[in-house]
């Protein structure tokens, strides 16, 4: 199947939709498309934190996130 057979094939199922569920496959197709930065662009912040504060944040995930808290709700 071409692009433009899909694109067509794609709105016309659309047209048959009410509006609100044609507003919810859009939301849809939106929600497919990737958001962020390429891993690559992050790479000028390498070694921005030190090594002891990394640790200091390791061991406050793992002493605090994770646990269940079963009373918590």
């Amino acid at each position: 199947m071409t692009t433009a057979v899909l694109k067509d094939s794609l709105v016309a199922q659309m047209d048959k939709l009410p509006y609100d569920l044609q507003l919810r496959v859009l939301d849809f197709a939106n929600s497919l498309i990737p958001k962020g930065v390429e891993g690559k662009s992050l790479l000028r912040f390498e070694g921005v934190i030190s090594g002891e504060d990394l640790h200091l944040m390791s061991q406050a995930i793992e002493d605090n996130c994770e646990r269940v808290d079963t009373n918590e709700w």
